[in-house]
């Protein structure tokens, strides 16, 4: 045989086979398919590699867990075993964000270490993912953990960087900032980004980096180092807190520890995910980091409702054409429980203002809200309740009381802004303490998910993203960043971004004015972002006075459903646009949208079943690319072998509802 043959013989061979040691110091794992492989080096330092097709995704990179008083951790660790196994299993997801039927098919190695440590590499058909898992006896301290991205060229990253507040150390923020995109060499230690990162080469998958199954340990932030790495960064655990002052308090780290966490010994820690994405339109149906997650700790998710509410903060309770006055009051959300009631909403949120900020027992004075309660148990409506989180701790057992007795079923706790372990640890007490009272929640001043809908499926949503509250007083939600959203950090799980704002403006005629809030771009585009944006519990921020001038639209968009059967994204590119459709039962939902660019489409259909569909098509009027509230709403008879032709203004968008006849 040859010696080219041979070599051919050997790489087939080897790729083939799910796990094989390339050298004493050196193990290897392949994907299902084939496609992905991880090597695992344990030469002068532990290091692991990333291959997609053979192809370099990841170079060698570092990774160590330091816990304090081990004088092992400065040594090398030396493999006293591995193992592999292939899992080919279906989670049911009980609240399906993206799909109900989520097949979790990966190859898992272990590789355990002579040292009370083992390694976890799990490879799936679509990303890689690894942690680490400790053996000590009794409880640690993690020093910190090394982490490193190492890529083989200056590839281009879409990054979140944080902005330092005044009052607080670098580690405080809302994680809610404009992605910036830029060579990953130019990238700097002075750079501290929250995940989920795209790293995006111009050939090759995109790589979404990010984390998942975080309890009891920091997040995880990267830092740049001028060179074509990344590194992570952790927020070390509080020493000493203060409560700032004002109208939303919050505590606020004013020392550190030399340490980021203390914990058990015996744990697994938090995921290492990296999404591998051949193609753009991949990464916003991957839904890796909640398969990697804990499962559901609620036995009996029977009382979990997801579905869609009104929220009146943004606008700032700006209505009109009412015959009494708005404000924090009863007549107010009568009002809006009455809108719920007609457009087929499930639930409207009383926003901050209901009672006092520090103090959930001290009701707003305009607020009655025995008479209120009763008339959302009339209507068949439920009432959702803001909180601020700093309050919500110190009052939660007697606060979770309350709310059962008014019947509210749905809570937000917001301005935590930090996610060191102490903070991590908030979620999951607040998750425990809303189970047990069957109450449903979401975060605001939130990090990103990070599978925490898996194991606490009541969590139905969060923020963690720079959403429609932006266009009151900035530029910044762009349909770009709009678009770039769906690719990145929704790929860390479900976002309450709060779409449907019914005031909208083109790129020329928008302002950023409070209480007179309009949206970057068009109708449609908001109305899109109900289909394309993953949040089991959508809140509709628009103006009720001007929907209910607009019937047909608010039916249309009241008919939504807010979780899927399946989920696929038809095209797309980060940025730039995207087309996803949905099925719900046997009606299908198709949302688009486009940064400032105008596109035109034919949306082929044939992923539907055989038979006929009603059709519902809202797009983009002929002028909305100067008056961009403009929009047709029409219908007709479809089936599998036809298309829809589209054109999407600049900031456009559109939406269609298939309903099997």
């Amino acid at each position: 045989m040859k010696p080219c043959y041979m070599k051919l013989m050997l790489s087939l061979l080897l790729l083939w086979l799910p796990v094989h040691l390339w050298a004493a110091d050196s193990v290897s794992v392949v994907s299902p398919d084939g496609a992905i492989r991880v090597v695992v080096q344990n030469k002068d330092q532990l290091h692991y590699a990333v291959y997609y097709k053979e192809k370099v995704l990841l170079l060698p990179s570092a990774i160590q867990l330091n816990v304090a008083n081990y004088s092992a951790k400065a040594n090398k660790l030396i493999i006293k075993k591995t193992s592999v196994h292939l899992q080919q299993t279906t989670i049911v997801a009980p609240i399906p964000e993206k799909r109900k039927l989520i097949p979790d098919v990966y190859r898992e190695l272990t590789v355990k270490f002579k040292q009370p440590f083992s390694l976890v590499v799990r490879v799936y058909n679509d990303g890689v993912a690894w942690r680490w898992q400790t053996h000590f006896k009794k409880s640690i301290r993690v020093q910190n953990e090394m982490v490193e991205f190492n890529f083989p060229a200056p590839e281009r990253v879409y990054f979140p960087p944080v902005k330092k507040r005044d009052d607080a150390d670098i580690y405080h923020t809302s994680f809610e900032e404009p992605y910036q995109i830029k060579p990953l060499d130019s990238i700097t230690t002075e750079h501290l980004i929250f995940t989920p990162t795209l790293i995006a080469p111009e050939q090759g998958p995109k790589i979404s980096i990010t984390e998942s199954d975080l309890e009891a340990y920091p997040g995880m932030f990267l830092r740049g180092t001028s060179h074509n790495q990344l590194v992570a960064d952790f927020a070390p655990y509080p020493a000493a807190e203060k409560i700032t002052s004002g109208e939303f308090p919050q505590a606020i780290v004013t020392q550190r520890s030399n340490y980021i966490a203390r914990t058990v010994g015996n744990r697994f820690f938090p995921w290492r995910v990296l999404l591998i994405a051949p193609e753009d339109k991949d990464l916003p149906v991957n839904d890796l980091v909640y398969r990697l997650a804990s499962p559901s700790r609620v036995k009996d998710v029977s009382w979990i409702h997801p579905g869609k509410g009104t929220d009146e903060w943004i606008i700032g309770i700006n209505l009109f054409n009412i015959p009494f006055k708005a404000g924090i009051n009863t007549a107010t959300y009568k009002y809006y429980l009455d809108f719920a009631k007609r457009f087929g909403f499930d639930r409207i949120m009383m926003d901050a203002g209901w009672s006092d900020n520090q103090d959930l027992f001290k009701i707003n004075p305009n607020l009655d809200m025995n008479e209120l309660t009763a008339y959302a148990r009339a209507k068949n409506i439920k009432i959702c309740m803001w909180t601020l989180a700093l309050t919500l701790e110190k009052q939660l057992e007697p606060a979770l009381n309350q709310f059962n007795k008014w019947g509210v079923d749905f809570i937000m706790t917001d301005f935590i802004d930090r996610d060191d372990q102490k903070a991590v640890d908030f979620y999951h007490k607040v998750a425990a303490a809303c189970a047990n009272h069957k109450i449903m929640l979401m975060f605001h001043g939130a990090f990103k998910p990070a599978g925490f809908t898996r194991t606490w499926p009541h969590a139905l949503t969060r923020e963690g993203v720079l959403g429609s509250e932006y266009n009151a007083w900035s530029y910044k939600p762009t349909p770009e960043h709009n678009v770039q959203l769906p690719f990145i950090r929704m790929t860390a799980g479900p976002m309450d971004y709060e779409p449907g704002l019914l005031d909208n403006a083109t790129a020329k005629t928008f302002r950023p004015i409070s209480e007179k809030v309009m949206s970057q771009g068009t109708r449609c585009h908001q109305l899109a972002m109900f289909v394309v944006y993953d949040s089991p519990m959508q809140f509709f921020s628009g103006n009720p006075s001007q929907g209910l001038l607009e019937p047909a639209f608010m039916e249309l968009l009241g008919s939504i459903p807010t979780t899927w059967d399946t989920t696929t994204v038809l095209e797309g590119k980060v940025g730039d646009y995207i087309i996803t459709a949905r099925k719900k039962g046997q009606d299908w939902y198709i949302g688009g949208m486009t940064d400032w660019n105008k596109r035109q489409f034919n949306v082929k259909l044939n992923f539907l079943p055989a038979g006929t569909y009603e059709a519902s098509i809202c797009e983009d009027g002929i002028n909305a690319d100067r008056y961009a509230s403009d929009y047709i709403l029409r219908t007709q008879t479809i089936s599998r072998n036809d298309f829809v032709p589209i054109t999407m203004a600049p900031g456009g968008g559109f939406l269609v509802r298939l309903r099997k006849k």
